[in-house]
């Protein structure tokens, strides 16, 4: 992975190759930001650079053996930690789904959860850290290294981490093996133990400039100027909300349709067919279940926006657009708080394994009350 390959953040870029020029390498990092903002490839990017053998002022040669290693992601110094799920019968590491891991970032190193865990074949399962993989971080850092370099260990999503994991990691923090450098991608840092907040070294990376957005829109996806610059405009430096809005991706559109169905279904009080269709959503995972109320959440906050006419600040796609211009009138100042804080409540009652069925036949109840207030 190249510093160049990466849609803007010139600044991080810039940051992260003057420390290596320095010498001012952290040997624990950990990369906040919002999905879809570039943390992961910036990070094997800033590992790629201090592995090259012939590193320019911007970026790795690329062409180097540590390099060319780098590029396919075997490089033997290189190890990554993700959320996994449980296969039967066995204590389940990062390493038994490296195969599918190289596969969803050679295809594109811009992804989130849900996509990994369609990647994985994950049903009603949640990934999670198992304390085992603690054991493997272990096992490989105490390697020499191969390449007589540095060993880097790249944690996506550490606050999936279960607590004993999180507790072995803390002492490898506390007590680095030579030669060793953590990255961990965090999206919600603060669910990380507040110990291991205080032994790394937070590097926030911001929204992606929305004219390299817009300029990447044009050259590797056809786009007009002029449809690439609405996009990027919308998708608040969000690439994968960039893509999903040229194009629904499936989980999108499936999001989309029961939203749909479930304000149709809550307006025409039609108990049985909502009965159904709470039965259906119950269905899906824990994950898509959550990644399915923030959907509507946002649909409820577009829609109740787009009754001020204010074009310039709407974030939704073509087909979205078309439903919120006849569905908007239903939110309005004496409903949408109320909505929004049952959503909330809803999802919280998701994260903490309540039943599902009830969660959702309930929210969609209160649906029937709430779109008819004024």
């Amino acid at each position: 992975m190249l510093f160049k390959d990466i849609i803007g953040q010139e600044e991080a870029k810039e940051r992260l190759i003057r420390e290596a020029k320095e010498g001012k390498i952290a040997h624990a990092r950990l990369f906040c930001g919002n999905e879809g903002v570039g943390k992961l490839p910036l990070a094997i990017a800033y590992a790629q650079y201090l592995s090259c053998e012939h590193p320019t002022d911007n970026d790795s040669c690329g062409v180097c053996p540590n390099c060319v290693k780098y590029n396919k992601l075997i490089h033997p110094d290189l190890h990554f930690v993700f959320p996994v799920i449980k296969k039967k019968n066995k204590d389940t590491i990062s390493d038994d789904y490296l195969q599918e891991w190289r596969e969803i970032l050679n295809s594109s190193p811009y992804f989130n959860l849900n996509m990994w865990l369609k990647e994985m074949g994950a049903e009603n399962q949640q990934a999670q850290i198992y304390v085992k993989e603690s054991d493997e971080i272990i096992r490989k850092l105490n390697l020499k290294s191969s390449q007589g370099g540095y060993k880097v260990m790249i944690i996506w999503l550490p606050e999936k981490m279960n607590v004993e994991c999180s507790n072995k990691l803390l002492k490898l923090l506390e007590e680095p093996p030579t030669q060793t450098i953590f990255i961990l991608i965090s999206e919600e840092p603060d669910m990380l133990l507040p110990t291991i907040q205080s032994r790394v070294q937070r590097f926030n990376i911001h929204a992606i400039d929305k004219e390299k957005i817009a300029e990447t829109l044009c050259l590797n996806y056809g786009l007009e100027p002029n449809d690439a610059k609405n996009i990027a405009h919308r998708c608040q430096g969000n690439f994968l909300k960039a893509l999903e809005t040229i194009h629904l991706n499936e989980d999108n559109q499936f999001y989309f349709e029961e939203f749909v169905s479930l304000m149709r279904l809550a307006y025409q009080r039609k108990i049985r067919e909502i009965k159904q269709w709470s039965d259906n959503i119950a269905a899906i995972g824990r994950e898509r279940q959550k990644n399915f109320l923030a959907y509507i959440q946002r649909m409820l906050r577009e829609s109740f926006i787009y009754n001020f006419h204010t074009p310039d600040i709407s974030y939704l796609s073509g087909e979205e657009q078309k439903f919120s211009s006849r569905f908007s009138p239903f939110i309005n100042e004496g409903n949408v708080i109320s909505i929004m804080e049952e959503l909330s409540i809803a999802e919280q009652h998701i994260g903490q394994n309540v039943n599902a069925k009830m969660v959702f036949f309930d929210i969609a109840l209160k649906m029937i009350v709430l779109l008819v207030q004024k």
